[in-house]
């Protein structure tokens, strides 16, 4: 595969000031006006928010930066207002999620088809790269659930903020992309903003303690197996606009295909996925026979399920658009700044849990470690993306 992106990238450099064939619309265009990505240079390569000097690029770029941080909010708080009346049958939601959503995103792609939206050109892009996607996150599902299940809760968001440790590295070795040193400090900053902001002053060690290095490590390869899946997605849309002579594929094309074949990957681990949930695979048919009726709330016997089916629809749909910004801002921008936009989600999200909400009443406190995390995240952020300041002052011709 590391042939494959490096013939990718020079095809890039030689094509960078020449119209591309076939489209009499491109004519005179660069690819970088095309794709509106910046092209990576040689030895001073920058991600690709940074570069760019098209101020439309940018302007764009903030706006769904914007709209995939208030879907990320939403999100978060919706799945926690959804498990109030799914309390008992949380893998029933993840099912539901994982399954449900390969009807809804083919029957989309079906309709864009049908529309002339999508092309067959995008149809026929290699599908092996969605199988890898699949396979990495389905991985991710198991591996993360495996040590959710032994971890202490305030533990498991503190580790996951290695996902974005991972995509620096990823981008680096198979992307071929070079960072500043304030990007790499601010994406740090970033990290540990989350850190401190969700761990709210508790000890590292004494959460841990009697645990051991296997399971915070498994939790750990869990965030690096999403990471990865990421960055093969951005690499998707990268290697697109080769085959496709400058069209951007379609955001659907990746859902669909992507979470078909993790859909896939995760049939074949339900029995696995289902014991860590402490149910026995034999039981499984029953469990999500009540689950539906949790769901549907539906029935005289069936109580504790006030809320259902509105609460669970609500996060389905907020979850859905999530996944669909999430993936237009890789398109658009890259995987780490998107990973930069959800964990600026994670303090906002935590604030609003923490006021009373309908079926959640009870608010809490926030320490002082909540305000220091969040100050240094957007610290962070800031120090991330100095170089959009300063290349406003540079000549737009200028790298």
């Amino acid at each position: 595969m590391g042939s494959s992106f490096l013939s990718v990238r020079r095809s890039r450099y030689l094509s960078r000031k020449l119209p591309f064939p076939g489209d009499s619309k491109l004519a005179g265009k660069t690819s970088e006006e095309i794709c509106l990505r910046p092209v990576r240079h040689g030895v001073s390569v920058r991600a690709s928010l940074e570069q760019s000097h098209v101020p439309s690029n940018r302007n764009l770029i903030f706006a769904y930066s914007a709209v995939t941080v208030v879907l990320a909010i939403a999100n978060r708080v919706l799945y926690k207002l959804a498990l109030v009346p799914m309390k008992q049958y949380p893998f029933f939601l993840a099912q539901l999620n994982t399954f449900g959503y390969v009807l809804i995103y083919f029957t989309v792609l079906y309709v864009r088809y049908h529309l002339g939206i999508v092309t067959r050109e995008m149809i026929a892009v290699p599908k092996w790269r969605f199988a890898i996607i699949g396979f990495l996150e389905a991985l991710g599902v198991a591996t993360g659930m495996a040590s959710a299940a032994v971890l202490p809760g305030p533990v498991i968001p503190i580790l996951n903020q290695t996902f974005l440790v991972w995509q620096l590295v990823f981008t680096v070795f198979i992307l071929q992309r070079r960072y500043r040193f304030n990007q790499i400090a601010g994406c740090f900053l970033v990290a540990v903003g989350v850190v401190v902001a969700v761990s709210s002053g508790s000890s590292a060690d004494q959460m841990l303690s009697g645990i051991g290095f296997f399971w915070p490590a498994i939790m750990v390869a869990s965030a690096a197996f999403q990471a990865g899946a990421s960055i093969v997605k951005e690499y998707v849309f990268f290697d697109a606009v080769k085959r496709l002579e400058g069209k951007s594929l379609d955001i659907f094309v990746v859902n669909s295909f992507g979470s078909g074949f993790q859909a896939l990957f995760v049939l074949l681990l339900l029995p696995f996925l289902s014991n860590l949930r402490g149910i026995p695979f034999m039981s499984l048919p029953s469990y999500l026979k009540a689950g539906v009726g949790c769901f549907l709330n539906t029935g005289a016997n069936i109580s504790g399920c006030e809320g259902a089916p509105l609460l669970p629809l609500l996060y389905i749909a907020i979850n859905l658009a999530f996944n669909i910004s999430l993936l237009n801002l890789v398109r658009i921008s890259s995987a780490v700044v998107s990973s930069l936009a959800v964990m600026l989600s994670v303090p906002l999200a935590v604030y609003v849990l923490s006021h009373p909400l309908p079926y959640l009443p009870g608010g809490t406190n926030l320490s002082s470690y909540f305000m220091l995390g969040s100050f240094i995240l957007v610290l962070g952020l800031l120090l991330y993306n100095l170089p959009i300041v300063n290349s406003t002052k540079q000549d737009p011709k200028t790298n």
